[in-house]
């Protein structure tokens, strides 16, 4: 119970839909009653820390919280003080530690640029832009709203306006080479060297690009072409300063995102809003939270109840050693067997099928470095086919 806590808060609203996307994002034509999502988000905090709140489950203190992370959707389109009334609300339900990192995810369009400053008053020390690409014709198939022009002044912007910067980019894209994608990282890079957050374009069901790509519309690098834009993007962060802390995830030292470690670590995090999961570790069991994904009907849960979860149950332990597992080998520094055990109430050499542990250290593609076991460079390209066969 002492552990610090990490808090998603959720906005499920964008003015479009990228082709790319499956998050629980909506596009709302008739606007969006900020007044009615507020008071819920607010009201769904504040019943999950009623039961956190000191005196509760034996707990005689506040409970640390140490982030607090605005996801999406686009929450660069909430209204800035409707940030500042959660900010001030959860530092009042909990404990913040000293440190606190409060990052919101915007977008470069104009409407978002301009509310930047507005954030930074409203709480928000860290901001997470979602850049993509800084070439015109991967932007415009990829569906944003900016251009290469927007991208950089974002960036530049955000520089000047919040302590810490990070920006999302997308490589395998049609027709990529690693000579644009070099350039592409070095520009970027240049204007926030500071985190970056890498995602491989990929087809995900329900998408229109899975409609397109099933009919051949387009062809994305696989294979040894997308290995080598992923070994280019580490050679080109390392020449700025940023380390591969995670799979996906690039940052100087000290700028990791204390957030996202709360969930590869296996921390407790709680999930505000449409659609948000969460994980909690209350009175010995592992409480996996869901909420409603259609916003409408999330908030009229909370109205009715308090909270617009629609499951929670409790996890099994190896349950919960799978999903350690999961998270922490994405993890440059890998897991803590002692952690993995405690965390999942079972010991950690019934979470992992012995022979395959085996197999995997003799093939390359996991190590012990001291008491904690990670992958290899060649293990994270094939961490979502090794897994399967490592867990029990």
């Amino acid at each position: 119970m002492n552990e610090p806590l990490a808090l998603y808060i959720h906005w499920p609203f964008c003015t479009s839909k990228c082709p790319y996307c499956d998050f629980n994002s909506h596009v709302r034509e008739a606007g969006v009653d900020h007044t009615r999502f507020a008071a819920a988000l607010r009201a769904e905090l504040a019943h999950e820390a009623a039961r956190l709140a000191p005196g509760a489950s034996g707990n005689g203190a506040r409970r640390p919280l140490a982030s607090i992370f605005f996801g999406g959707g686009t929450p660069s389109l909430m209204l800035p003080e409707t940030v500042a009334a959660l900010i001030a609300d959860a530092t009042a339900l909990f404990e913040p530690t000293p440190d606190i990192e409060i990052t919101l995810e915007a977008n470069p369009t104009s409407v978002e640029l301009g509310k930047l400053r507005a954030f930074r008053e409203a709480g928000v020390n860290r901001v997470s832009l979602g850049v993509q690409a800084l070439s015109e014709d991967a932007l415009r198939f990829l569906g944003r709203r900016h251009d290469a022009s927007e991208a950089i002044a974002a960036l530049e912007l955000a520089r000047k306006t919040f302590p810490r910067v990070s920006f999302d980019m997308i490589y395998a894209r049609p027709g990529q080479s690693e000579a644009a994608w070099r350039a592409e990282l070095r520009q970027a890079l240049a204007l926030a060297a500071d985190h970056l957050s890498l995602y491989q374009l990929t087809i995900e069901p329900g998408t229109r690009f899975a409609t397109e790509y099933a009919r051949g519309a387009f062809a994305l690098p696989e294979g040894d072409e997308a290995a080598r834009l992923y070994f280019a993007t580490a050679e080109e962060a390392a020449g700025f300063g940023l380390a591969p802390y995670e799979v996906s995830n690039y940052a100087q030292p000290g700028a990791q995102s204390r957030h996202n470690l709360a969930y590869w670590r296996y921390g407790d995090y709680l999930g505000i809003g449409p659609g948000a999961h969460q994980r909690l570790l209350l009175d010995g069991e592992m409480l996996a939270t869901r909420r409603h994904r259609g916003p409408e009907e999330w908030a009229a849960r909370v109205e009715r109840t308090g909270h617009g979860g629609t499951e929670e149950q409790a996890l099994t332990p190896q349950d919960r050693g799978r999903e350690a597992l999961l998270m922490g080998l994405r993890l440059d520094e890998g897991v803590d067997p002692e952690r993995i055990a405690a965390r999942s109430s079972l010991p950690f050499a019934e979470t992992v099928d012995a022979a395959m542990l085996a197999a995997c250290i003799d093939e390359g593609y996991l190590e012990w470095r001291g008491q904690r076991l990670r992958t290899t460079i060649e293990g994270r390209l094939r961490l979502d086919a090794m897994l399967p066969v490592l867990l029990r």
